[in-house]
């Protein structure tokens, strides 16, 4: 389900129309529109906050744009400019589907979003408590984004318990899946902390000596990302089997379509495109 409702999501990040809706309040610049709007439903909170419920990124990087942000629109502002941005990409992207095809699947979602267990969980938390929107598109893209943040939220738990930092899980995944080019920059890690992080990996044997993931670390993360889906299964627990496949299939055209915004290394970590017929959680 997660690879179903975050691209729903992700438009925000990467669509043109969410970028111009950031803009319109005065956050020019990517960065500034990403740290205040994924930011805002926390208040006007500064730098460690955030860096500390993100997780991965850089503490001086979040410091360049947090408290600073809050000069440029408020929170509120912030969350206006967020969702209008990403109503305005899913109607390029959902315009053919029928109104009950979207109405349907904004129900069901919201519905799983209002079963998120929030103990614990602070950005879900926050984005679970905003208020409902008014129009099919909006429901949907705050459902989902209620539902990334709740699962995100454990995945960043679930890393904690292996003791590493968070340099230290975006240093690994590069050199396992995913792309340093792209990731290094868009985390805001140094070169002399990137490398520094590589070297500790090396000692608490994630990393062998030539640089290469090994056996512990797999078995660690594979039980990482497996505390992750239990930690988020319980809204599809609460909806039921039958409801959630249905969900599935109302989510899977939307999701493809959303999907051609975003980058191929994107940080995200969405898994290629694939049938969606897993098992659901039991």
């Amino acid at each position: 389900m997660w690879t179903l409702y975050e691209p729903v999501h992700a438009v925000t990040y990467f669509h043109p129309r969410a970028r111009t809706a950031f803009e319109a309040v005065g956050l020019r610049g990517y960065w500034r529109g990403y740290f205040a709007g994924r930011a805002a439903p926390l208040g006007a909170v500064d730098a460690p906050a955030v860096t500390a419920a993100f997780f991965s990124f850089a503490p001086a990087m979040v410091a360049r744009a947090l408290p600073s942000v809050w000069r440029l629109a408020t929170p509120e502002e912030a969350l206006r400019a967020r969702l209008t941005g990403g109503v305005q990409a899913l109607a390029e992207f959902t315009y053919e589907l029928p109104e009950s095809h979207l109405v349907e699947a904004a129900d069901l979602l919201e519905e799983a979003a209002a079963r998120v267990d929030v103990a614990g969980r602070v950005l879900g938390a926050v984005n679970a408590a905003l208020p409902r929107g008014e129009y099919p598109l909006a429901r949907l893209w705050q459902a989902a984004t209620t539902l990334r943040e709740h699962r995100g939220d454990g995945h960043v738990a679930a890393l904690v318990t292996t003791g590493l930092e968070p340099a230290e899980v975006v240093a690994w995944r590069c050199r396992v899946d995913q792309s340093r080019e792209f990731h290094q920059p868009a985390r805001g890690w140094t070169d002399e902390q990137w490398a520094a992080a590589e070297e500790r990996l090396v000692e608490k044997g994630w990393l062998t000596a030539d640089r290469t993931a090994t056996p512990y670390a797999t078995e660690t993360f594979r039980a990482v990302e497996e505390a992750t889906d239990r930690a988020a299964a319980g809204p599809w627990r609460a909806l039921g089997a039958e409801r959630t496949a249905r969900l599935r299939d109302l989510l899977e055209p939307i999701a493809t379509r959303c999907r051609t915004i975003i980058p191929a290394k994107a940080p995200i970590g969405l898994p290629a495109q694939r049938s969606v017929g897993a098992a659901l959680p039991r």
